[in-house]
Parts: C-alpha cells; sequence; structure tokens
C-alpha cells in the first residue's frame, strides 16, 4: 500500500523536485500552490505526510500549519517544512517533524527526514 503526500509549495521547481523525489520512493504525490489551495485538498484526501513552504501567498505557512494543528483530523499528520533558506526568524517547533533547505542538498535532506519518519524494514 503506498503512502500519500501533499506538497505545498508556491514554487512550480521545488513541486517538481519534490514530488518526483516522493514518488521515486514509492508515494503518491498530491500539490497544492499555497495554503488555501491545500486547506481544499485537505477537504478530499488524507495524506500520510505533508510538506510545505512557508512563505506563500494568501495564506503563510506558519498560518496553514496552527490551522491543521487545531484540527483533530490533521492534527496528527508529520510536517516537512521547506524552508528558503536558514534563517533565524525560522520558529521550528513541536508541531514540525523536520526543516529543510531549498538551497541545500533537499533530496538528502528528504530522504533523511522520510527515514525518520517512516524507517525501512531492516533486510537480513
Amino acid at each position: 500500500m503506498s503512502m500519500l503526500a501533499l506538497v505545498i509549495d508556491d514554487s512550480m521547481v521545488i513541486r517538481h523536485i519534490v514530488c518526483r523525489f516522493l514518488q521515486a520512493r514509492g508515494f503518491k504525490v498530491e500539490t497544492a500552490v499555497d495554503g488555501i489551495a491545500a486547506l481544499e485538498v485537505l477537504k478530499l484526501i488524507r495524506p500520510d505526510l505533508i510538506l510545505t513552504d512557508l512563505q506563500m501567498p494568501q495564506l503563510s505557512g506558519y498560518q496553514l500549519i496552527d490551522m491543521l494543528k487545531a484540527d483533530e483530523k490533521t492534527a496528527g499528520i508529520p510536517i516537512l517544512v521547506l524552508a528558503a533558506k536558514p534563517s533565524a526568524e525560522i520558529r521550528l517547533d513541536k508541531r514540525v517533524h523536520t526543516l529543510i533547505y531549498k538551497d541545500l542538498n533537499v533530496e538528502e535532506q528528504m530522504d533523511q527526514a522520510l527515514e525518520s519518519l517512516f524507517p525501512r524494514p531492516a533486510t537480513s
């Protein structure tokens, strides 16, 4: 059974990179261009993982995370934050599993985050 991820980012390039990465690891992927669109998608699906940008038009990633964690239907879904670059302004709290910086090795960071969330079974 494949897992479902929701990728939210206003950059088409980042959505494409992240979606290809997740699909290569067996995820089915839905996308949204901003927080408002993500809330609409979440009316139709219940993903196993959410990856969101922080700086988006209309509804920021911070606001979206607040809304997701306040709703019992989405509160338990792990969230990975996609951040433009390391910054002291980015607050990583207990509600977010991992912070991934877009200007560093995105795929390596995502690989580590997925392994910590969904460990692969040990092979003997």
